[in-house]
């Protein structure tokens, strides 16, 4: 595959003043936790990462659903990252994917295994981090 073939991104991030700083890409802009103190009002560079993860399981969910012909309601992800001081980096994350689905617990099994093989970022993270996870069906409510 040549370089031009290949899929390309470009994010552009500013600091806007010590708390905060913004990203931008496309259209899109996402508002950064950069304070020392830290800010209940947007994303630290770790949840940052917890966020892409989770978002490559949505999209890895939304690009397969269609081949596999699986049907679903819905999907929740929840992610869980435990930082490691020295030296800094995230030494495990752990994740549950819910999917309100009435396919098989084998289907149900297939749809993890495509979103473990081919998730981009799920594929960068995993080499480096104790990434382990589950993907279960989502409990009825009565």
């Amino acid at each position: 595959m040549t370089d031009e073939q290949k899929l390309k991104f470009h994010v552009e991030s500013v600091r806007l003043d010590a708390h905060a700083s913004r990203s931008t890409c496309k259209q899109a802009q996402i508002r950064l936790d950069t304070d020392l103190s830290g800010s209940a009002d947007a994303f630290n560079p770790a949840e940052l990462l917890l966020a892409a993860l989770s978002a490559c399981m949505l999209k890895g969910i939304e690009r397969v659903t269609p081949i596999l012909k699986f049907e679903l309601r819905g999907v929740e992800v929840k992610v869980d990252g435990v930082r490691q001081d020295v030296p800094p980096k995230m030494e495990s994350i752990r994740y549950t994917i819910m999917v309100d689905t009435d396919e098989s617990d084998q289907r149900l099994n297939l749809l993890h295994e495509n979103v473990k093989k081919y998730g981009t970022v799920f594929n960068t993270v995993a080499p480096g981090t104790d990434l382990q996870g589950i993907l279960i069906r989502k409990a009825a409510h009565g």
